[in-house]
């Protein structure tokens, strides 16, 4: 439930970035103090959020690969309850889909 709360939050982030472009793009011809003062505050703040995407990306990817080398760690541990696992998955499996 994590990761899909985690990437549904990168996909929105990744929206306001690509909406806030397109409106830097928009008012780029825009001029006066407050306009300015507005592009600058926006300017900034999607420069925060590319890099906490970048940070957050890179920490998904890490969290990942940490998870894959613990689960690697216990198969090669345990890897007769791995094998017995497999099958009995893989017999639950065959039985479900032989019901079709």
């Amino acid at each position: 439930m994590d990761n899909v709360n985690t990437e549904k939050l990168m996909r929105d982030m990744r929206a306001v970035v690509i909406d806030t472009e397109d409106l830097l793009k928009a008012t780029a011809a825009q001029t006066g103090e407050r306009v300015e003062k507005v592009r600058a505050k926006a300017e900034e703040s999607l420069r925060m959020a590319r890099e906490e995407l970048k940070d957050a990306g890179y920490n998904i990817g890490l969290r990942a690969r940490e998870t894959a080398a613990d689960v690697n760690d216990q198969v090669h541990e345990h890897p007769w309850t791995t094998a017995g696992i497999a099958a009995g998955v893989g017999l639950l499996l065959g039985i479900l889909i032989g019901r079709r």
